[in-house]
């Protein structure tokens, strides 16, 4: 994504702040930005992972229901009495088998991306209702809770978690041959292989980080809720690509930004926030997301034929 295009949208959500806090007084107080903050991290995260996969031209639509299955690992970790050290490791080597067990499938076997992630999508659901057997998991204590509950200096942990997963994402994407890479198959997959850059590899990884990037985002749900729900996480994926397409990545490969995915994630949780305080009933809040998403599809669009002609 270009300069220009990233700072358009950051105009954008200031002047929805702006908005936000004229018609919403409660809006721009400290202790609902914070919270905004907060409550943005988890899909934040499986944003950052869903660009590196959308760079490269794929699709994850498994990373709610993996949520979900880290958020159950976790927990019944934490359940088992095992230190809080332990379900952090268990949450996020979840999330890695589940994004290896995506790309083995989309890079060794070549298959569709959009059907493995929907199948997956699928099981992983079965899993998550399985293993908690269709009731709410809630242990004696969860000692790794601060993840989600607790601050640092005033600023929620959570959102320091969100801030270190962009800086290393970032650094990954702009500052490594294996980003360039990304946006390489992204922008042309068969001139990439014919320039000799290990294609299916970089496929393989890119599922890996959005797998991790779930179970960073389902220690994070299950740290706040000191809880695990059998649906936790649904529909989280569709926020997460709105985030990503927001933010300015093309769903064709090849052109975006972790900047603009924050700043994509931030615009989507100050709207659910201000519309929130503004009560406004949920399927409405649901109408006007949409709307907000197909807008920001056809801007790309717009832009992308621009950019050819």
């Amino acid at each position: 994504m270009t300069r220009s295009g990233v700072l358009g949208i950051l105009v954008a959500l200031i002047a929805l702040i702006v908005v936000m806090a004229i018609i919403a007084p409660y809006f721009g107080t400290t202790r609902n930005l914070l919270e905004v903050v907060r409550q943005v991290s988890a899909i934040a995260i499986l944003a950052a992972g869903g660009t590196f996969v959308i760079l490269t031209a794929g699709i994850d639509l498994s990373v709610g229901s993996a949520l979900g299955v880290t958020a159950m690992a976790a927990i019944v970790t934490a359940n088992s009495g095992a230190p809080w050290f332990v379900s952090v490791v268990v949450a996020l080597a979840a999330g890695a088998a589940i994004g290896a067990i995506n790309g083995v499938f989309i890079a060794r076997f070549a298959l569709p991306a959009f059907i493995v992630t929907l199948a997956a999508l699928t099981y992983l659901r079965g899993i998550v209702y399985v293993g908690t057997g269709g009731t709410t998991l809630v242990p004696p204590s969860v000692d790794f809770a601060w993840i989600g509950q607790g601050h640092l200096l005033g600023i929620p942990v959570a959102a320091l978690v969100m801030l270190a997963v962009y800086i290393v994402g970032w650094f990954l994407l702009e500052r490594t041959v294996f980003g360039r890479h990304v946006y390489t198959i992204g922008g042309n997959e068969e001139a990439a292989r014919l320039s000799g850059i290990p294609v299916r590899r970089v496929i393989f990884t890119v599922y890996i980080i959005a797998g991790l990037c779930a179970g960073i985002a389902g220690l994070i749900v299950s740290a706040r809720l000191e809880s695990a729900v059998p649906d936790l996480g649904t529909g989280y994926e569709l926020d997460a690509i709105a985030a990503i397409v927001l933010g300015g990545t093309s769903l064709m490969g090849g052109r975006g930004s972790l900047v603009g995915t924050l700043i994509g994630a931030l615009f989507i949780a100050v709207l659910s926030n201000g519309m929130t305080l503004l009560n406004v009933e949920s399927f409405y809040q649901q109408i006007i997301k949409g709307i907000v998403i197909l807008l920001a599809v056809l801007i790309d669009t717009l832009r992308r034929k621009g950019a050819k002609s």
